[in-house]
């Protein structure tokens, strides 16, 4: 199995770092979504999924053997990554199949959910104690995502777009359950990044992802192209989306490693920043002062949790 880097928590500088990797690797999982969207509105989630996680297999696979990487986990490491693998999986369909009849803005903005549920879980799993800079985080973040949500919803004055983009309960049910294994993979990602490398994990999880989404390819598999998406940018779009996915993964994995849950889980909320941004840009999605109230009280919620992390 392969070696984790030392440990860099001894120095001052490895708190901020962690955190401006795990804020790198919320803007990276922002882009892939946006092009995960465009392609599961093509040619459906399960397809969306496979392709994608067969091309980062690959990817994943290279990268893997140019850092001599040479043997495959095994024993209580194969467990682990088989368990977050899964988690993954079924986390993924759900929250990319109500991803593409919600608004990005909104369906991020759901799944805020998850990170509060992690720093419990973080607590009875990992034995971390969670003080009071990190619930104040996440009072603060998860604050921001009310108002943002009563934007949406017309309850601050913003009826109109309420109308326009309230998504069917369908959507809102599936990123809400997407969220709850979202928070189980979180713990999960802390252990991981502790006995193995950001390579192999990357490598791995994507092996499983193609497996298990795999076994549904024979009922609802389908190719780019074979809808109203032209072939080359659909396979353009599936790479992208994996390479970005390879990039966002090995980042929170470094991260990860070197901080602990409770100080970067609540550095998760940015990722309705980016959310709402790539909404606006490629999908034409609005953002309205309520995002901005909202946005501002996220960045508080990391700004908290940065200044009270120790040297």
């Amino acid at each position: 199995m392969a070696t984790v880097p030392a440990p860099l928590t001894t120095s001052p500088r490895a708190p901020l770092l962690a955190m401006l990797a795990c804020l790198g690797g919320m803007m990276f999982f922002g882009a892939m979504d946006s092009a995960m969207k465009a392609v599961t509105i093509d040619i459906g989630v399960i397809a969306a999924l496979f392709w994608r996680c067969v091309i980062g297999s690959v990817l994943a696979g290279i990268l893997f053997v140019a850092r001599g990487n040479r043997r495959l986990p095994r024993g209580a490491a194969l467990r682990l990554h088989l368990l977050r693998g899964t988690v993954v999986a079924g986390m993924a369909v759900l929250f990319f199949w109500g991803l593409a009849r919600t608004p990005m803005a909104e369906a991020v903005a759901i799944t805020f959910i998850a990170p509060i549920i992690a720093l419990f879980l973080a607590a009875v799993l990992l034995k971390e104690r969670i003080g009071r800079g990190a619930v104040l985080a996440s009072v603060l973040g998860f604050g921001g995502v009310l108002v943002i949500s009563a934007g949406r919803l017309g309850w601050l004055g913003s009826a109109a777009v309420a109308s326009d983009s309230a998504p069917g309960w369908q959507g809102i049910a599936a990123i809400m359950a997407s969220a709850v294994l979202y928070a189980w993979n979180l713990v999960l990602q802390r252990q991981q990044a502790q006995i193995a490398s950001p390579q192999e994990i990357v490598l791995v999880q994507n092996v499983i992802m193609a497996f298990w989404i795999g076994l549904a390819m024979p009922f609802a598999g389908a190719l780019p192209g074979d809808s109203a998406m032209a072939a080359p940018l659909g396979w353009g779009l599936l790479t992208l989306a994996a390479v970005l996915a390879i990039l966002s993964l090995s980042l929170l994995s470094w991260a990860y490693a070197r901080a602990e849950a409770q100080a970067l889980v609540p550095l998760e909320y940015s990722m309705f920043i980016w959310g709402a941004l790539f909404g606006w840009l490629i999908f034409d999605e609005t953002i309205g002062w309520t995002t901005l109230a909202g946005a501002a009280l996220i960045v508080s919620g990391c700004w908290q949790v940065a200044k009270r992390q120790p040297a």
